[in-house]
C-alpha cells in the first residue's frame, strides 16, 4: 500500500483540543503549520485515555491522503503551571516537592468533569483520594474514566488525601521513583 511506504516523521506540537467522546482531537504543529489528527487509539497505546488542551506533545506522524496523522505518541508534557495550591488549605507546593512524593497505584472510583472533581482508590488503602480537575490539567489529562488504572502522587490535606499529580499507569512505569 502506498500509505504504508511513506516515512514516519517525529513532530513537536501542542494539543489544540481532544474530545474523548468523539475519539479524536488535533495537534497544532509549528513545524508544519497544519493540524495533525490525534486518534484516541494512538493516545491509548501511550497509556492515556485523554490529554489536556495546550499540552506539549511529541509524536510520530505519517502523511496520508487525508492529511497528517499521529501514529505514535512519544511524550506528553502537561501545560505550564505555577505549582499546586491545595484548595482552602493555604499551602503551596512546588513541582519538586510533588515529584518527591511516592507514586501510589490507584483506580478511578468516579470523576465528573462538569463538577470538576472525583475520587480514586489507592490499592491496599480504604480511604478515597480527592482528584481535582486542575490537577488533571496540570498532569496532562482532560478527563478520567471510572475504573481507569492510574498512579498518583498524593499530599495530605486538612480533609484527607488529595492527588497532586496523576500519571497514566504505563507512563508511571517510566517515571522517576
Amino acid at each position: 500500500m502506498e500509505e504504508d511506504e511513506k516515512p514516519v516523521e517525529v513532530l513537536h506540537g501542542r494539543v489544540k483540543w481532544f474530545d474523548p467522546v468523539k475519539g479524536f482531537g488535533f495537534i497544532l504543529s509549528e513545524e508544519t503549520g497544519a493540524d495533525v489528527l490525534l486518534h484516541a487509539n494512538v493516545l491509548r497505546n501511550f497509556g492515556q485515555s485523554t490529554v489536556a488542551d495546550g499540552a506539549e506533545i511529541i509524536v510520530n506522524v505519517q502523511h496520508t491522503q487525508r492529511g497528517v496523522q499521529a501514529v505514535e505518541v512519544l511524550s506528553i508534557t502537561p501545560p505550564e503551571g505555577t505549582g499546586f495550591v491545595m484548595a482552602t488549605e493555604g499551602n503551596s507546593f512546588t513541582a519538586e516537592e510533588i515529584a518527591a512524593c511516592p507514586l501510589e497505584p490507584a483506580r478511578v472510583k468516579w470523576f465528573d468533569k462538569g463538577k470538576g472533581f472525583g475520587f480514586a482508590n489507592v490499592f491496599g488503602r480504604a480511604e478515597d483520594v480527592f482528584v481535582h480537575v486542575e490537577v488533571l490539567r496540570m498532569s496532562g489529562f482532560a478527563d478520567l474514566a471510572a475504573g481507569e488504572a492510574i498512579c498518583l502522587r498524593i499530599l495530605e490535606g486538612k480533609r484527607g488525601r488529595m492527588a497532586a499529580q496523576v500519571l497514566a499507569w504505563d507512563a508511571s512505569l517510566k517515571a522517576p521513583k
